[in-house]
């Protein structure tokens, strides 16, 4: 069953490394192809994981008519090398299990500054940090929704109503009622956005209300330029109430960017912590993602980071400490490393690695991928 496996994913991505874009007169084909190897070595009874997988999603996008487009795009995850859980339990986790299943199939219009989509889509809010397509695994997360959004001159507006999350499991896929409303505005050479992300389980009937604002700015002094950014939202059902704030400053000298920053996922007495369901979580507190759920404790992540471009590789590199919001509780610090090569309009090469230390309870954990990707 492996060797069948590996050969088809060898024939689906040499047929597509082999092609180009096709365009016909209805519209244009196209593929994204990505090779990744993963680790995952986690203090504790299980062996340290190790990952091959290839990610093909292949789709179609018609012309636009009047305004309207159509968009089919199907997408195969196989593992050539699965020493990893869940596709073996007795390893560390990797979160790619296989998959075959259309990612996105959707109808959407775009004119004279309003925009609709329907059916299967990818939604992506702000930075998503509340919202987002997990783009990191090669699953990625969509929806099945109805978006209406409008943009003219500084002003953006979007809402989408969301009846299922296809998550990065197929297990997790979830019935939802969630609605979200997020409205942004261009002031100078930053933007403020106002939002509310309504979300409901029809399973279990659990709900979650989220409401925030956010400010992203940058200004000039001399030949540096001065970043900054700042966001608040509390978030309640009927049982539970938490707060959640970041701070970020920095500046960008000689293309080498420096910043320090804050997040905190705050709690509620200890017995919850300001959770992100929708997130596209791996971005945020460490990439060894031991922080996926907040624990009830509240999260303090305070980080520096450092990002630059040497030779055409895109280097990045943070540091972070992490503490608990109620007590003492010390939970670890991380440092991650990334270097990006594209190499040209088709082909991207890279690596990357987290090295989590544990703090008054936890795992260490060391996770590292070399991947490369090409975009037809």
């Amino acid at each position: 069953m492996q060797a069948k496996k590996t050969l088809l994913a060898i024939a689906l991505g040499a047929a597509t490394l082999g092609a180009s874009a096709y365009e016909t007169e209805y519209g244009n084909a196209y593929a994204d192809i990505k090779l990744r190897y993963e680790s995952n070595d986690t203090e504790g009874g299980t062996d340290a994981a190790t990952a091959v997988i290839t990610d093909a999603a292949l789709g179609f996008e018609t012309k636009d008519y009047e305004g309207f487009k159509a968009l089919v795009e199907y997408e195969v995850v196989l593992p050539l090398v699965d020493e990893y859980a869940p596709e073996d339990p007795t390893f560390d986790p990797v979160a790619d299990p296989e998959v075959k299943e259309w990612n996105r199939a959707q109808i959407s219009y775009k004119k004279d500054g309003i925009g609709a989509v329907i059916g299967r889509q990818r939604i992506i809010l702000d930075g998503a940090r509340f919202v987002g397509n997990v783009g990191w695994r090669a699953n990625e997360q969509t929806f099945d929704a109805a978006t209406l959004t409008y943009s003219k001159d500084d002003l953006s507006l979007h809402y989408s109503f969301i009846d299922q999350v296809n998550g990065i499991l197929p297990k997790f896929d979830a019935d939802t009622t969630n609605h979200l409303l997020n409205a942004g505005y261009k002031v100078g050479t930053g933007k403020i956005s106002a939002y509310a992300y309504l979300l409901e389980n029809d399973d279990t009937d659990a709900f979650l209300d989220t409401y925030g604002v956010s400010y992203t700015g940058s200004t000039m002094a001399d030949d540096i330029k001065v970043i900054y950014s700042a966001e608040f939202a509390t978030q309640s059902n009927d049982d539970v109430d938490a707060t959640y704030f970041a701070l970020e400053g920095g500046a960008v000298v000689s293309g080498v960017t420096l910043a320090l920053g804050n997040e905190t996922l705050g709690s509620d007495d200890g017995t919850y912590g300001f959770q992100t369901p929708l997130a596209t979580k791996h971005k945020f507190n460490g990439w060894a993602d031991k922080f996926l759920k907040t624990p009830d404790s509240g999260l303090s992540d305070t980080y520096v980071k450092a990002a630059t471009k040497v030779k055409g590789v895109k280097l990045v590199g943070f540091y972070h400490m992490f503490d608990a919001v109620e007590g003492s509780e010390d939970l670890g610090s991380e440092l991650d490393l990334l270097a990006v090569k594209k190499i040209d309009k088709t082909f991207t090469v890279g690596a990357k690695a987290a090295f989590y230390t544990a703090g008054d309870n936890g795992a260490d954990t060391t996770k590292m991928w070399l991947w490369g990707q090409a975009k037809f």
